[in-house]
């Protein structure tokens, strides 16, 4: 059984930083890209950043480009997300979720049950 699980949110003012991690269980964690979704109240799913399977690659959302950090430990079967200088319109719930490399698509296959980030102004 595949689990992915997040943690790390919370309260934050703003110009603050967390740091999410999602630890990953019941799957060969190195054979999936990784990557981190947010949604907001009333809004879409919305895409923040994913690194590739051997952590050499990295993409980001443009609105969180230089000041989040996707990062991944594959010895620990977890991945980060540092968060830097956040900004009220950046809460939102958070999700990990995880993507086979070996697919051709960009769909994700596992998505753990989300963590909840809160900027205040």
């Amino acid at each position: 059984q595949v689990r992915l699980v997040e943690s790390g949110g919370g309260l934050v003012q703003a110009g603050g930083s967390l740091r999410l991690s999602c630890a990953a269980s019941g799957l060969t964690f190195n054979n999936y890209d990784m990557g981190w979704f947010r949604q907001a109240p009333g809004k879409e799913r919305e895409f923040v950043a994913a690194i590739s399977w051997s952590g050499g690659s990295t993409v980001y959302a443009a609105s969180v480009k230089g000041r989040f950090t996707i990062s991944r430990d594959n010895a620990k079967n977890t991945e980060y997300l540092e968060m830097n200088t956040l900004k009220p319109g950046d809460t939102a719930v958070y999700y990990c979720a995880a993507r086979s490399r070996l697919r051709m698509d960009i769909q994700y296959d596992y998505w753990g049950q989300g963590t909840q980030v809160t900027v205040s102004s």
